[in-house]
Formats: C-alpha cells, sequence, structure tokens
C-alpha cells in the first residue's frame, strides 16, 4: 500500500493506516491545508470539484466537499466530470480553486486529490510545498455553524466545455461532419462514458463505446498504452470503424488506433495536433524530455521552434508560458491547447484530429505516415527502500560523460540516433527508464546498457 504526497497533491492507495494510505484522516488534512491557502491566498472563497468514475471516487469527495465546507468555503460540485472539464470551470465560475478526485492511469485501488489554482491550473512547486507543510502541521481552525460554506450542483460543465471546443475559430465543423466518421470509444469505465459521446455527436460521428459502464472497476489497466487496447483495436476493426479512441479515467490524455487496428501511437497524438495548429497560426511547441522528436521534426517543418521542458503538466505549462507556445504537452497522449486552456485535454484532442484528417483527407495510418518514424520504449523500476535513486543516476552519467546530458529532470542522454532519459515518478514509487530511436532495436541497444548498470548496482 502506498501513498505519495507531492507539491501537486496527494494520491495513494485505499484502506491501511493514515500516513501510509490514502485514507479519510489524509483526504481531510490535505484538504485541510489546500482550504487554509485558498483563505490566506485571498482567492475568491469557492471551490470547484469533481472526479472520476473510481470506485472510491464518491467517498474521497464527500469528505473533501465536507472539509471545505467546514472551512467556511463554498463548493461547486460538478460530480462525475474530467480533469480539464474542472479545469474550465474554475475560471468560468471566478472560483479561487478547484480539485479533481482521480489517480489519472493509476489501477482501481488508487485515488488522488488534484489541485488548482484560481486560474484552474494546477499549483506551482512553492505553493504545493507550503500547502504540505501546512498539511504536516495540522494546525486547522474550522468556521462556527453560522458560517458553513454553501454546497451547489452544477449539471452542465460538460455543455459549457463542449461549446468552447466548437467555438474554437480554426475548427472546420463542416469539414469534419461531412465525414460522417464512425468511431470506437474505449471509456475504461469512467467519465469517457458521459463527456466524449456529446462531443462525438456534435462532430457527427456515428459513435460506439466500450467499457462505459461508470462502475470504477477498470475493464484493463487503465493507462491508454498499445498493452492495454487490444479490444480496442479488435472493436476497430470488427466495426469496421474510421478510427478508435482511447483516454484514461479523467480524460486528460489521448490515444488513437487506426482505421486497421494498428496503435497511432500515444506519442504521435500531439505531433497530430501540433501539425493541424501550425497550419492555422504560427509559433513555438512544447513537450516534456520524454517525449518524442517527431514533434521537433514537424514544428521544422513550419519553420517554428521546439522547446523541452522537465517532465510534469505544471512543467509543461510553464514553458508554454515562457516562450509563448501556440500548442504543446506531452508524449503520453495529452494535448494543451492554450486558445482552450492550459491543461491536458482529450476533448480537444479529438476535435482538432479529426478536423486534420478530414482536410488532408486521409485515414489515420497514412497520416501516421506522413510523420517521422520513431519507436520508443518505456520501461520502469520499481523503488525500494535500498535504492538511491540519486547515486544510481549518478553512475549512469559518468558512463556516458561524452554524450550530451541533460539533467534538468532526472538524467536525459542525446545521442545521434536517440536518447535515453531517467527520472524518478512524480506518482509511483517507481522510475521510468525511456528510450526512443529509429526502430526498437536500436532504442533497445540504447536503453540495455543503462539497465544493466541499474542491475548491478541494485540486483
Amino acid at each position: 500500500m502506498t501513498l505519495i504526497k507531492s507539491i501537486s497533491g496527494i494520491r495513494g492507495t485505499i484502506g491501511g493506516k493514515p500516513g501510509d494510505n490514502l485514507t479519510p484522516i489524509d483526504v481531510v488534512e490535505m484538504t485541510s491545508a489546500f482550504g487554509l491557502w485558498v483563505i490566506e491566498k485571498g482567492y475568491n472563497k469557492k471551490v470547484v470539484v469533481g472526479r472520476d468514475g473510481r470506485i472510491s471516487g464518491k467517498l474521497i469527495s464527500d469528505l473533501a466537499i465536507s472539509t471545505l465546507l467546514s472551512l467556511g468555503l463554498d463548493v461547486i460540485d460538478l460530480g462525475l466530470s474530467t480533469t480539464p472539464t474542472v479545469e474550465m470551470i474554475v475560471p468560468a465560475e471566478n472560483a479561487g480553486a478547484g480539485i479533481i478526485f482521480t489517480a489519472s492511469h493509476n489501477p482501481k485501488q488508487w485515488n488522488a486529490l488534484k489541485l488548482l489554482n484560481n486560474k484552474g491550473e494546477f499549483i506551482s512547486g512553492e505553493d504545493g510545498a507550503l500547502i504540505l507543510e501546512q498539511a504536516e502541521s495540522r494546525n486547522f481552525n474550522y468556521v462556527d455553524v453560522d458560517q458553513l460554506g454553501k454546497l451547489t450542483q452544477k449539471d452542465d460543465a460538460f455543455d459549457f466545455h463542449i461549446k468552447q471546443i466548437l467555438s474554437l475559430s480554426y475548427l472546420d465543423l463542416k469539414s469534419i461532419k461531412s465525414q460522417n466518421y464512425k468511431v470506437v470509444v474505449d471509456c475504461v469505465n469512467s467519465t469517457g462514458a458521459i463527456s466524449l459521446p456529446p462531443l462525438l455527436d456534435a462532430l457527427g460521428c456515428e459513435t460506439i463505446l466500450i467499457n462505459d459502464e461508470m462502475t470504477g472497476d477498470f475493464a484493463h489497466n487503465p493507462e491508454p498504452v498499445p498493452e492495454n487496447l487490444g479490444d480496442l483495436a479488435k472493436a476497430v476493426v470488427d466495426y469496421k470503424c474510421d478510427l478508435g479512441i482511447a483516454v484514461d479515467p479523467d480524460v486528460d490524455r489521448l490515444v488513437f488506433v487506426c482505421e486497421d487496428g494498428s496503435m497511432f501511437s500515444e506519442e504521435y497524438t500531439l505531433v497530430a495536433v501540433a501539425d493541424f495548429i501550425l497550419k492555422h497560426k504560427k509559433g513555438p511547441t512544447v513537450s516534456n524530455l520524454s517525449s518524442t522528436r517527431a514533434l521537433s521534426d514537424v514544428a521544422k517543418r513550419y519553420d517554428q521552434t521546439y522547446h523541452a521542458s522537465a517532465v510534469g503538466e505544471v512543467n509543461v505549462v510553464n514553458k508554454m508560458k515562457t516562450v509563448g507556445a501556440v500548442i504543446g504537452g506531452e508524449g503520453n497522449g495529452g494535448v494543451i491547447l492554450p486558445d482552450l486552456h492550459y491543461g491536458r485535454d482529450a476533448l480537444v484532442g479529438i476535435a482538432l484530429v479529426l478536423n486534420l484528417l478530414a482536410n488532408e483527407n486521409k485515414t489515420l495510418s497514412a497520416l501516421k505516415a506522413t510523420y517521422p518514424t520513431y519507436e520508443i520504449i518505456k520501461t520502469k523500476v520499481q523503488l525500494n527502500p535500498k535504492m538511491d535513486v540519486d547515486n544510481l543516476i549518478n553512475l549512469v552519467k559518468n558512463a556516458y560523460l561524452n554524450e550530451t546530458l541533460n539533467e534538468v529532470d532526472g538524467l536525459k542522454i542525446d545521442f545521434d540516433n536517440g536518447w535515453v532519459h531517467l527520472r524518478k515518478s512524480n506518482t509511483e514509487p517507481i522510475m521510468r527508464i525511456i528510450a526512443e530511436a529509429a526502430t526498437k532495436d536500436e532504442a533497445d541497444k540504447l536503453i540495455k546498457p543503462i539497465l544493466s548498470i541499474i542491475n548491478e548496482n541494485y540486483a
């Protein structure tokens, strides 16, 4: 069982002892600290909350809502929602903050509190540290009965979100609708089942849903990566669909499956969206250090610049703001469009890629063939108490001093024919090791010596 407290919030497995797992006490403590931070910041004393379809979602949400009300904060509850929807409703409602109850791609035993500022963006590292300090102190002060906050339910958040997407000036609805796309969506038993159908209907699509019962008892590992999308690929072929769509439980990651059942690749979601955006407006692009080189290649096609950030949505957003990026995101299928909001958003990604396909009059596999071909290997090492991660990374660094090294986030080694990135996860007790090259064999050759170093020192 696990509990991870970080500058972006708190995440853990349900049950067990306080401080070791995500228990009611941990939820109340973190929510209390966050609520006091909102008050001390002088933000509007109103918080927007929403949850994904997890089994523990309502339990966690009810605990946090009651805590916020006890601090004298008003709460707007979206109920079952998506991360990008909550992010958009925070500024729309002139709220002081937001919380999403979701553990993203983690399995069903996990849940988390993702914390948003008054812009509907993830809180900064500095603010996160202050909130953690407050939570550890347990120095909370709740209001008396006459000052309790007010709870409001909001049922039209998806309508607002979708309307904002459809209002994008460069989105050609007529072109998309003319294609009558037939799509199948893997809703992974969460809120994709209620957020994506109205969007796809507005885009003129015939939609088939699989794993659409919002039980939170995920039909498969909820991370939208190839090894978990076999049923979706089969459905695309069986139903003769134009494409398949997969999202994670909170609908901020987006992955496509081609019409022939092959994987478009989560890494190429952002590449395709950037291809569409750069046709309509020029400007820099951004992704994190663990994302494919293909985004940089596509940016060069349009004579635009590419910039890399540390891993983590808040880091990508900060870099995007610094360089004035017109599009950015992460290679895990995360699309961030500043014209809509500064957050990963699967819904807008779907609309933009369908528009690109319609304009190009191509199948998804044909579109993929127009981009540079790279293969990525993503592996991970389970961390245990005896592992000194900093020392481990230093051992690898010393073995590659003749290569181009980047230590902004863990260690990235750039080779002529590819790269390898090692970093400790922000959300799980693991070290992620990612390698990219023109072929899987080449990527494997890059990563194997590094895995050997790790195994030799921590066998």
